[in-house]
């Protein structure tokens, strides 16, 4: 198959973008960005709308929560349809109920479509429900019909430097042609070739870590639990299962470098992954001579253990478990890339669980992204996917001017590939796959954990996190876990755990 790659700055820019509503929301982009397909039509649908419904958030922006029903949905999909048809004749029906996946019944539409036509009342059509017709010609494999939205239809509709749902669009889109004229490794290499280097790649991630508050939430939530965990213990060791530049225990130091009675003796162990090593230009001592600097200037008895594996690779004997030391385990929007039953009958999401468990600590700390994405089938993680960037796209939007180059690089570098891997991967090459609270919780209970109550004061230290950020982003309690929103829409939430 020919090797192509997809611009995305070949999508132009265009004078009159439609009217529909503009989306809302904040997605929590991992420093990580690989890729792949097969197909999700065999992988069960039913449970994972179930559990969706820990989410309770639905983004009255978006209009297309991932808890509804699918009858709105439903709705507007055959009114598009018959309008651009001209006819009732073919109808979208709902095929697997609540799991919001849709089939065109009757010989293929794209013989009907007159794409000049449609294609000369852009203006009037709704970008989501378009881009919503393609992702289901797509699920069905029919080829014609996808290729006349995207190329005929979708070209036109958006830009990288557009309004939020133009954005997100344009790397949806790229994931529609990805999941058509790729597979497998091809996909990677299309979207490796504009690769940025370590420094650049580097100042997008920190753009992202300062216009939103995602990372910090992580950060400070962890801490605070940590903190109060090791309250009086002498010597604590952490163990981070993503590290990435180390910020994050920065302010843990600073915060114990004053505690009554001395600060304790703290060791981390950090485990690295490439993307990361990519974009420190360095390994993992990059990380431990920072931190022991910064412990050095506090006063803080440190040292660094460098564990350079995935998580994927790591054994205890690769950790350095001493006795006397109380251990903290830190899950940072780490575990929805770890690959589990639905993906190998090694299951290293429930075998890492299951590994910490066996050490012992004193508490376990997990921050996810409140999103549904792990064993569903193609169109409803398609659905699902436009609807969490979607809030993602529009909290970036508050913070940033719409033709910031900073933005759109780190939009570009530190989100779209993540949105590709979902939409156009499948199988081992698709490592973005989130779970809801509720699928964690039942996770952690299964490998031995229960969840421990978050006290007032991790509640109160973010939120005076969030007292620097938009007044839409939102902090609710619930569950015995934090949920950080934006708007009606959660987006990521902590929690804590401890040994039965």
């Amino acid at each position: 198959m020919k090797e192509e790659c997809f611009p995305l700055e070949s999508y132009p820019e265009i004078a009159s973008f439609i009217d529909c509503d503009s989306p809302s929301y904040a997605s929590v982009s991992s420093n990580k960005s690989p890729f792949s397909p097969q197909d999700s039509q065999s992988q069960s649908c039913h449970s994972d709308h179930q559990q969706s419904s820990d989410n309770t958030y639905g983004s009255p922006i978006s209009g297309m929560s991932s808890v509804d029903d699918g009858h709105d949905l439903k709705h507007k999909l055959r009114e598009l349809e018959n309008s651009l048809l001209g006819s009732d004749d073919f109808d979208i029906v709902d095929s697997y109920g609540n799991c919001m996946e849709t089939s065109l019944h009757g010989a293929s539409p794209s013989a009907k479509y007159d794409w000049d036509l449609i294609a000369e009342n852009i203006p009037k059509l709704d970008l989501k429900e378009v881009l919503l017709l393609c992702a289901q010609a797509v699920s069905d494999g029919d080829i014609p019909t996808a290729r006349g939205w995207m190329d005929n239809v979708l070209a036109k509709m958006v830009s990288v430097a557009g309004d939020p749902i133009q954005r997100l669009s344009a790397y949806l889109l790229e994931g529609l042609r990805a999941k058509l004229e790729s597979s497998g490794s091809l996909i990677y290499k299309a979207l490796k070739c504009e690769q940025p280097t370590s420094k650049e790649l580097l100042s997008y991630m920190h753009v992202l870590y300062q216009i939103c508050p995602y990372f910090k939430f992580a950060y400070i939530s962890a801490n605070a639990v940590i903190s109060e965990a090791m309250a009086n213990e002498s010597r604590i060791h952490i163990i981070d299962f993503q590290i990435a530049q180390g910020t994050q225990w920065l302010l843990l130091i600073q915060a114990l470098a004053n505690r009554p009675g001395g600060p304790p003796f703290i060791r981390i162990t950090g485990v690295d992954d490439s993307q990361s090593l990519h974009a420190r230009g360095g390994g993992l001592q990059i990380v431990g001579e920072r931190i022991s600097d910064y412990a050095r200037s506090c006063g803080v008895p440190f040292e660094f253990h460098n564990t350079a594996m995935s998580g994927c690779e790591v054994q205890r004997e690769n950790l350095e478990i001493r006795p006397g030391e109380a251990l903290a385990v830190n899950f940072p929007y780490f575990l929805h890339h770890m690959p589990d039953e639905s993906v190998s009958i090694e299951n290293h999401r429930d075998r890492l669980l299951r590994l910490v468990k066996s050490l012992s600590p004193k508490v376990v700390t997990l921050v996810e992204q409140e999103s549904n994405t792990n064993t569903s089938p193609f169109f409803h993680r398609f659905v699902e996917t436009m609807d969490y960037y979607t809030a993602m796209f529009e909290s970036i939007d508050v913070a940033c001017a719409k033709d910031d180059k900073k933005r759109i690089s780190t939009e570009q570098n530190c989100v779209a590939r993540d949105i590709v891997n979902m939409i156009a991967c499948e199988g081992v090459e698709r490592v973005e796959r989130h779970e809801v609270f509720g699928k964690w919780r039942m996770r952690f209970s299964m490998a031995g954990f229960r969840q421990c109550s978050l006290s007032s004061s991790v509640m109160h230290s973010v939120q005076n996190l969030l007292k620097d950020y938009n007044q839409n982003y939102r902090l609710e309690h619930k569950d015995g876990a934090l949920y950080l929103g934006w708007m009606k829409r959660a987006m990521a939430t902590s929690s804590a755990w401890r040994c039965n």
